[in-house]
């Protein structure tokens, strides 16, 4: 076409010349963003690409998650109609930003759950929230029960003053325990591993009764083989004089609606969460259909075998689809990766990677994790306590099992993380066993059928529950669910340092930095690292700074 025809043509349609400008000046924009890639579709991976999307047009994220579904650790596992909670997700963090970002994405609720309804509770809701016996994106309020079960009685955590601990300890263990904090506090012991770290807050007594089998179920290892850090990390301030005013302050409290901020108490002493109507992963889900509805790329099923590095600098991942896809090279401008340590060491190549690095690397611990899900028509323990459920079965969201003579770690009633989570609330329990393993061991090689008759016939040995109650099960496997602070770990510094090296790459999240953080802090380094990328900040101390008590890690990892 002539020009001065094409001319008189956008005279006569002056609407559809805006419209070719703005679409050139949106494909103008679209090749000019730069590239972050994201390896990993978990709580961090999934926060920053979101974040990167909010706060500028200059970025395009593209997330790459080697499983079908995203969250990680995170993610809900659907059986038959029931929904499992991997690890147990309860939704809380004292800062605002967290609590305000879970919030936006799925609102509070804003009438009863079914569970209140069966009840006859009236429980404090918020106005103009989503009624979740009619609405899905809605976030629940729930009541925080955890107890110990230890000598085949239970103990309620964090610690109470009740006659029933006393009873249940004995008098002489009571007596014991309390002369053994006070000793501990005189004279506190140098800190130079987790059981330090345990007995200077607690007492020898009650360490050795409530912590150090427990602990070693969980990771393998002694206390004594753990690294203090994991305590500065974990249990931060927490100790016996906190949990004792905590328990003499709720004696005396009278309710005040649902403060969910509860900014001033230690994390673990918290009496209710938030949670998403059908489990952390329905949030992640969520999050992940905004970062699409936004302009951001997230390619499931895609796992990341090669990173290349060309000096400072990463250039270009190289991905396969684990259904057995072609590979494919993709260039970058800037990495964030949230994925195993171990995994992006082994993945690095174009690069001199030092052999004490790489020998690190591929020794750094951590522990699997299986959780087996069992429907079931009643249990055999009937709720004692004061607490009203539906069918009366216990209040507990989770009960951490003490016992020497089982491996089990943990119970989970799914039926009190949420009521949304068990196709028939009034009929059945679903609970979950979680264990933790190697890969490898024995536990992680059994068959899938011979683990789960295993672990049911724990919880028959511990009267928990009767074989011909069990309706239907489930078993999960979860690979690097924790990493550990053990072995190869003391010298973690010097891989920092080398991946802190690549200007451009930033580790965020729990198995980004080897660091057994909680969701909240995981999204934390997400927000710090968009924030560097943003504003052109090179210098990664600020996200390895979160949820760290720098000073031990000063100390345990000089490099």
């Amino acid at each position: 076409m002539p020009r001065f025809l094409r001319s008189v043509r956008l005279a006569l349609h002056p609407a559809q010349a805006i419209n070719q400008r703005f679409h050139r000046e949106r494909l103008k924009i679209m090749v000019e963003r730069k590239k972050v890639i994201i390896l990993g579709g978990g709580p961090a991976g999934l926060t920053a690409g979101l974040e990167l999307l909010e706060r500028s047009n200059d970025y395009l994220p593209v997330v790459f998650e080697e499983l079908g579904d995203v969250g990680g650790i995170s993610r809900t596992i659907l059986h038959n109609g029931h929904r499992m909670d991997i690890g147990g997700h309860r939704f809380f963090s004292k800062e605002d930003v967290i609590m305000d970002w879970w919030l936006n994405l799925m609102p509070l609720q804003g009438a009863q759950s079914r569970d209140d309804l069966m009840l006859g509770e009236t429980k404090s809701v918020y106005e103009n929230g989503p009624d979740p016996e009619v609405d899905d994106c809605v976030t629940l309020i729930r009541r925080r029960v955890s107890r110990i079960l230890y000598l085949r009685r239970f103990f309620d955590y964090p610690i109470s003053i009740k006659p029933s601990t006393i009873i249940n300890m004995g008098l002489a263990n009571t007596i014991k325990a309390g002369f053994g904090y006070f000793r501990a506090r005189v004279a506190k012991r140098a800190e130079n591993s987790l059981e330090d770290f345990i007995i200077n807050r607690f007492g020898a007594t009650l360490y050795h009764m409530f912590f150090e089998d427990y602990t070693e179920k969980v990771w393998g290892v002694h206390p004594s083989k753990i690294d203090v850090s994991w305590g500065a990390q974990r249990i931060k301030s927490l100790s016996l004089t906190k949990a004792l005013a905590n328990a003499v302050a709720a004696i005396f409290k009278k309710p005040v609606g649902n403060d969910i901020s509860q900014k001033n108490k230690e994390t673990s002493l918290i009496d209710q969460f938030i949670y998403p109507k059908f489990g952390p992963g329905q949030l992640w889900e969520t999050a992940a259909q905004k970062l699409i509805e936004k302009g951001g790329q997230l390619h499931r099923n895609c796992k990341v075998i090669g990173v290349k590095a060309e000096g400072r600098l990463i250039k270009s991942v190289t991905v396969q689809n684990t259904n057995g896809g072609a590979k494919e090279e993709i260039a970058g401008d800037f990495f964030l990766s949230s994925i195993p340590v171990k995994d992006l060491i082994a993945a690095v190549y174009g690069a001199v990677v030092p052999a004490d690095v790489v020998g690190i690397a591929e020794n750094l611990p951590y522990r699997d994790f299986i959780t087996v899900g069992l429907l079931l028509k009643k249990l055999h323990i009937g709720n004692k306590t004061k607490l009203k459920t539906v069918s009366n079965i216990l209040p507990d969201t989770w009960i951490y099992i003490q016992e020497k003579d089982v491996k089990v770690g943990r119970l989970q009633i799914f039926n009190n993380w949420s009521p949304y989570l068990v196709k028939d609330l009034e009929n059945t329990i679903w609970i979950g066993l979680e264990y933790f393993c190697n890969e490898g061991d024995e536990l992680w090689n059994m068959p899938d059928i011979k683990f789960i008759d295993f672990a049911a016939g724990e919880m028959i040995r511990l009267d928990i529950l009767k074989k011909e109650d069990i309706l239907d099960s489930v078993m999960i496997r979860v690979k690097k669910a924790y990493p550990a602070y053990f072995g190869a770990y003391k010298q973690f510094g010097k891989v920092r340092r080398f991946l802190d090296g690549f200007s451009n790459l930033s580790c965020i999240g729990r198995n980004g930095q080897h660091r057994y953080n909680n969701m909240d802090h995981s999204m934390m380094t997400a927000f710090e690292a968009v924030k560097n990328i943003i504003t052109g900040n090179e210098d990664k101390s600020n996200i390895w700074s979160v949820n760290s008590d720098e000073n031990y890690h000063e100390q345990r990892n000089p490099d």
